[in-house]
């Protein structure tokens, strides 16, 4: 069973979360469209998806001052807990040493879109594979490679992120 919880945080990161939503909700509608319409869906799903993470990743790329190096990657793509994004999934524990970056969410927009949809807990743990393949692709694009072990949409406490070469 899902347990996905806000903590409360300011009015800014409230917005954001909104408009992950608002995507999140988009995903989840042309999926279900797709599906029933008779179409396999999920391959053009994660394709396009993936595509749209290679071009996220370049423009990480091009932020790090040394493409690769993966505390350059964690500063271009996480930044600091402080930062609008990081709140807006409560990612803690963020780290990064030459060879890994490591994250930890606590709440998950995306996922918080789809059970609104009605979505079961089956549904909502597709979608959020498919919608990792935007950050397996970010990583891809920084020479690097994406291991999920727990995930919110498969009923863990937390997703673990793992960034490596």
């Amino acid at each position: 069973m899902i347990k996905n919880e806000a903590n409360p945080v300011e009015p800014i990161v409230d917005v954001n979360r909104a408009q992950i939503e608002h995507r999140a909700t988009w995903m989840g509608l042309i999926y279900d469209e797709m599906v029933k319409a008779g179409i396999d869906a999920e391959p053009i799903m994660r394709r396009a998806i993936h595509r749209c993470g290679l071009m996220h990743g370049a423009n990480f790329r091009a932020q790090c001052e040394t493409p690769g190096n993966c505390v350059d990657f964690k500063g271009a793509f996480l930044g600091d807990e402080s930062k609008v994004g990081p709140q807006s999934f409560h990612m803690t524990d963020i780290k990064a040493d030459d060879e890994n970056v490591t994250v930890n969410f606590h709440y998950c927009a995306l996922v918080s879109a789809w059970k609104k949809l009605g979505f079961d807990d089956e549904r909502c743990a597709l979608l959020c594979d498919m919608a990792m393949d935007g950050d397996r692709g970010i990583a891809e694009a920084n020479g690097l490679k994406l291991t999920l072990t727990d995930t919110i949409a498969k009923g863990c406490e937390t997703c673990k992120l793992h960034f490596h070469k």
